[in-house]
């Protein structure tokens, strides 16, 4: 577990806490192939009864409708790589509750259109999260974590029908989301890290997972690959662990500022950023980050948002704003909420998800 200051230590009720997000499922099947719109009206009614409407008007919606043209997967693509930066955000109880969101975006003076949550492996996909957080304006992120399978095992194909279930709720949803699978797998702290799992199965698994995901037909997915920064681990060399350009959209960048590290974007990302353009030229997004609460926090704030302009190849950042070990929250302290605020007035930072 990494305390010096590449990443803040996770507890094991952080984790439950994650899977008792677990997902309302759709009632019935939505509609497999939808427009650049999230829904199409049937699919918007179905996933309307399984919440709950009331007056049953959507179901009366429903079945007066005439029976609908079948139109095309959500396109992605122009997610991929948008002319303003993401800005992201981590949440306690977001995007269960867009409650969270809204006093974060009171704190930070704007929006985020970027959630990042976390699933943990044999959860459904948690479609009642990626429909709020889209709805909200963001594009919803999933940190998928391995826990209770090996990537030995779901390389060798042993939750190939959990992957199809989780794939085909995507699809059937139709909106975009980014996932990021077994992430910083270059550490030691995780049980699909270097202490359980080689460079070699976590490709396979990679792959495999995507090739799930390919053959079900859920185009929907922006896939993140992503590392911890290498600071911590000089030994452990990312190559290996890249599954290739046909399978990786985004590679997102794990790292924190803390008071016993690195104080500038390029000390912090510079040397894994620098690995990872000797095999591919995949846009960055920092992934996770914060600062630690203290005296440089606010130096921290404003030299993250600048590094981040500064780079066309960088996409953007997600805050973890958690008060775990370490008090990351933007709002830690006046100081630090006042520079996150000022760097946030950028109108490089943010933009409409839904049209960029």
């Amino acid at each position: 577990m990494i305390r010096s200051s590449q990443r803040p230590p996770r507890r094991p009720a952080r984790r439950a806490a994650r899977r008792g997000l677990t997902a309302v499922l759709l009632a019935g099947a939505l509609l497999s192939a939808t427009g650049c719109g999230v829904f199409s009206d049937s699919g918007r009614d179905q996933y309307e009864r399984a919440q709950g409407e009331p007056d049953g008007s959507a179901s009366k919606k429903s079945a007066s409708a005439a029976p609908e043209k079948s139109v095309l997967p959500y396109d992605v693509r122009p997610l991929l790589k948008p002319d303003k930066k993401y800005f992201g955000v981590a949440l306690d109880g977001a995007p269960a509750s867009v409650k969270p969101l809204d006093k974060f975006a009171g704190q930070a003076g704007k929006k985020p259109n970027l959630v990042e949550f976390y699933s943990a492996w044999g959860d459904q996909y948690e479609t009642r999260l990626a429909v709020n957080a889209w709805d909200y304006g963001a594009l919803p992120f999933v940190a998928w974590e391995p826990f209770k399978r090996s990537l030995k095992q779901i390389g060798a194909g042993k939750d190939d029908t959990y992957i199809r279930e989780y794939a085909r709720s995507v699809k059937e949803l139709n909106q975009p989301v980014a996932i990021s699978f077994a992430h910083e797998m270059n550490g030691g702290w995780y049980p699909w890290g270097t202490k359980k799992a080689t460079p070699q199965e976590f490709v396979k698994a990679w792959k495999h997972v995507h090739d799930v995901f390919a053959d079900e037909g859920a185009t929907q997915v922006i896939w993140v690959w992503s590392p911890n920064v290498v600071n911590p681990v000089p030994d452990v060399k990312l190559r290996p662990y890249w599954p290739g350009d046909a399978y990786v959209d985004w590679v997102g960048v794990v790292g924190y500022y803390a008071t016993g590290g690195p104080s500038t974007f390029n000390a912090l990302y510079g040397p894994t950023m620098d690995q990872v353009r000797a095999f591919t030229r995949r846009p960055f997004l920092i992934a996770e980050t914060a600062s630690e609460a203290g005296e440089r926090k606010p130096a921290d704030i404003k030299d993250l948002f600048q590094g981040v302009l500064a780079r066309k190849d960088v996409l953007g950042h997600v805050w973890f704003d958690f008060d775990k070990e370490a008090d990351w929250r933007i709002a830690s302290g006046p100081a630090a909420e006042r520079a996150y605020q000022d760097q946030a007035r950028d109108p490089g930072y943010g933009f409409d998800v839904k049209k960029p």
